[in-house]
């Protein structure tokens, strides 16, 4: 069949808007099938004027209002048997914009097997609440076809490939009302049709009509979904298939290149997910609530447990040589169900922090161990370095700054990754006062900039496990867990800089209760004497690890660094050399 492109506007009730899309329409030469949806008398009156102003138009009538999707079904079969091959799909309200139609259409005529979607850009005019609830669906349709390809699935602006669509109604039930724009997508995502987004400008006029039943129509959405994601749990190992089958290439050629280029650094790493992903989930966060949101982590978790090779590896790895070290910690060798749990455990984490910055978890459901030393720190009001490390959740430690008036916390970072985090929850809790620092490298400048910060009483927070891509090679390799590992020198150079006391605190969940383990490391700060530097430096960071290894035996599953962490400094020395002998 050639390409052959119509127009299919569904109609409920917008009488005074649907003439200005046809002649939109008509400009592109499109020949439009409208569906009246059981509208009122004055819009089948203005329908029946639109006609006559152009007698090329199909009008399909419903008797009564069956909603959208039993409007757009009837108008896909009608055009498909008509000869058309593909159907653009536009609202009659006039929330889309017609200027782009053209757009739509010419991706559509290049890639005519795919359906093709607008991606909506709204300006302030979107209800808050409307624009909540896209984020929560955008959420569940990533689960539900186990990709981010669907940027947006309930844009009604779309040209269907109507075989395609023909085809998959014969075969399944499609939602009937606000619920068919996600349903479709999604299952003909599973079906192997390709979607391609287009950004496009969406209005909510003022006086527009919206045909959405806010109890209904939300009743309807939760029950796709729950559709959706059953049907998503029967066509797993599919869609798992495709993933990886779609990949196999990409795999081959990061094979192919991994053996002439070495492993990136933890810290130029991307990290899974996006800017908008993050928004995506706070909004999730703030309509469900933590309880729902803790059931929503387990596929979200699977879904990166089965498609992460890398991080389950380490993970297991690690695992491996806690239960080497420590027979007790496991009553046998770990296997991947203990991988999963390790998994979850980080998805926890996660979770506690966004419900520590979203004023959830109440400062008394974080319990010092020993608080003693803790509190003679905040009533002397001096300044002080904490080191912690990527074991447990650092984040919870930091927000005692909201319930302590006396502490400011600076936390100091080595990538951009904690940036935009912490960007993002000031957006969503202002309330959020944690100063991060970004260092690259430590020079003068930034060294007495810190300095000013502990002399005025501040606190400066770094982890002490983990280099930095600038600082490969500046790390000295000390026992841990039965092997030897690259720990920076960075967050210990730093301490000795400030001149104050050292603490070392780690933020573990201990059962149902978060404890904080507040430790004094050096009462009088550290001493570098330049002619023993390299000994006295050793030493110190030897005590660390050996306190971090502590922890991590009692806690493993939270141990939150998913990479080589024996190797990870060595990789990025000798790529650094590789790069310099290039030059």
């Amino acid at each position: 069949m050639n390409y052959s492109p119509c127009a299919i506007i569904p109609i409920y009730n917008h009488g005074k808007t649907i003439e200005a899309v046809v002649d939109a329409m008509h400009l592109q030469d499109l020949k439009c099938f409208i569906i009246d949806d059981g509208s009122d008398a004055s819009t089948q009156e203005s329908l029946q004027q639109l006609i006559k102003k152009y007698p090329d138009v199909t009008l399909l009538r419903l008797p009564t209002n069956s909603g959208k999707g039993v409007a757009v079904t009837l108008a896909f079969e009608k055009a498909f048997e008509a000869g058309y091959s593909h159907g653009l799909q536009i609202d009659a309200d006039g929330q889309h914009s017609c200027d782009d139609v053209d757009k739509l259409l010419n991706l559509s005529t290049s890639k005519p097997m795919s359906l093709i979607s607008g991606s909506p850009i709204y300006d302030d005019s979107i209800p808050k609440a409307r624009l909540y609830g896209r984020y929560i669906t955008h959420f569940w349709v990533w689960i539900e076809t186990l990709s981010f390809k669907i940027k947006d699935s309930m844009c009604g602006f779309r040209v269907y490939p109507l075989e395609a669509c023909c085809n998959l109604m014969k075969k399944t039930h499609i939602g009937s009302h606000m619920d068919f724009d996600t349903e479709i997508i999604v299952k003909l995502f599973w079906q192997g049709v390709s979607v391609e987004f287009i950004p496009t400008r969406v209005i909510y006029p003022q006086d527009g009509i919206s045909n959405f039943r806010a109890l209904k129509d939300n009743i309807a959405i939760t029950k796709m979904h729950s559709r959706l994601f059953l049907g998503m749990l029967l066509r797993l190992p599919r869609l798992l298939g495709r993933k990886f089958s779609s990949n196999h290439s990409l795999e081959i050629t990061n094979k192919l290149t991994t053996e002439k280029k070495l492993d990136t650094h933890w810290s130029s790493q991307q990290e899974r997910g996006n800017h908008f992903g993050l928004s995506l989930i706070l909004a999730a966060y703030r309509l469900f609530g933590r309880r729902s949101f803790i059931i929503m982590l387990y596929p979200i978790i699977g879904y990166f447990f089965l498609t992460g090779k890398t991080a389950r590896g380490y993970s297991q790895q690690f695992l491996r040589r806690v239960y080497i070290r420590d027979k007790q910690s496991f009553a046998k060798a770990p296997n991947w169900l203990d991988s999963f749990r390790h998994f979850m455990s980080f998805g926890r984490a996660g979770i506690d922090k966004l419900s520590s910055w979203m004023g959830d978890i109440a400062p008394e459901s974080i319990k010092f161990v020993d608080r003693q030393e803790f509190d003679k720190l905040v009533q002397s009001k001096k300044g002080a370095v904490f080191i912690g490390s990527h074991l447990g959740n650092l984040e919870l430690g930091r927000a005692l700054s909201k319930y302590e008036s006396n502490l400011v916390i600076n936390a100091i970072v080595f990538s951009n990754n904690a940036q935009k985090f912490s960007a993002q929850l000031k957006r969503a809790n202002p309330e959020y006062d944690v100063n991060l620092i970004q260092i690259s490298n430590l020079g003068p400048d930034m060294a007495m900039r810190l300095k000013e910060k502990v002399d005025k009483g501040e606190v400066l927070v770094i982890v002490g496990d983990r280099t930095s891509t600038s600082v490969a090679g500046r790390v000295n390799y000390v026992p841990f867990l039965g092997d030897l590992a690259p720990f920076p020198q960075g967050p210990f150079i730093i301490a000795s800089l400030m001149d104050c006391p050292v603490y070392l605190m780690f933020c573990l969940q201990d059962g149902n209760q978060h404890k904080i383990y507040f430790e004094k490391f050096s009462s009088k700060g550290i001493s570098l004497p330049r002619k023993q530097r390299q000994k006295i430096l050793q030493q110190i960071i030897e005590r660390y690890a050996l306190r971090l290894e502590h922890y991590a035996l009692r806690f493993p599953f939270q141990w939150f660094n998913f990479f080589d962490f024996w190797n990870s400094d060595k990789v990025q020395r000798e790529q650094k050399h590789s790069l310099s002998s290039n030059e």
